[in-house]
Order: C-alpha cells, then sequence, then structure tokens
C-alpha cells in the first residue's frame, strides 16, 4: 500500500535527523512549512533548546503584501539577523522532509544573504 504524503515526509525527516545534529557552535536549522505559513528555528540538539526563531507571522513581516515565496526569504533574512544577534554564524540545514524547492529553497536564499553560513 503507498505511504501518505506525511508519512513519506516523516520518513525522509527521520533519515535527514539521523545525520544532521545541531550544537551550540552549529545549530540546526530547522524548516517547518504549512499551507500558509513557515517558520524556521535554530536548534542546539546538545542541550535541547531553541536558540532563535522567525517564521511569516511576525508582525513586520505578515504586514509585507508580498507571495509566499518572497515571505520565506523574508523570514530567513529576519532568521539571520537574529542569529548574528545571537552569536550564531554557522547553521547546519535541516529542511524537514520537505523538497529543497519553491519557499524553502527562498528561505535558505534569504537565510544565506543574511550572513548565515551552510
Amino acid at each position: 500500500m503507498a505511504l501518505s504524503k506525511n508519512d513519506r515526509r516523516d520518513r525522509i525527516r527521520f533519515r535527514i535527523r539521523k545525520t544532521v545534529s545541531g550544537t551550540a557552535q552549529r545549530p540546526r536549522l530547522a524548516v517547518f512549512r504549512s499551507n500558509k505559513e513557515i517558520y524556521a528555528q535554530l536548534i542546539d540538539d546538545v542541550s535541547g533548546t531553541t536558540i532563535t526563531a522567525a517564521s511569516s507571522r511576525d508582525k513586520d513581516i505578515n504586514a509585507s503584501k508580498v507571495n509566499k515565496t518572497e515571505v520565506a526569504k523574508l523570514v530567513g533574512k529576519a532568521l539571520a539577523e537574529k542569529a548574528q544577534k545571537a552569536g550564531v554564524e554557522a547553521v547546519s540545514f535541516d529542511r524537514g522532509g520537505y523538497l529543497y524547492h519553491g519557499r524553502v529553497k527562498s528561505l535558505a536564499e534569504g537565510a544565506r544573504e543574511g550572513g548565515l553560513k551552510f
């Protein structure tokens, strides 16, 4: 029997998480994409804490009237800004089982433009 879309994504996500892990010096940039919004956070997996986060629901990003791909780029830039303030320069990218395409790719490019290295 064929897997559902979510089951397939979960399998891919677990496969990614076996290899990608975050530390205090190089946290994991985790992405979650829903139909309307996109969320990103920097996670230190050793201590189990979130260093910083950004989403399309933030007031300054939500106020901009652009399409979802451009919003994802703004989220990436905002996360990179917050990461710089927290003293983070390099991250491990965790696409969360989503294809590196569209909004996920746009978020990553925005984070790179903001100064993160991965």
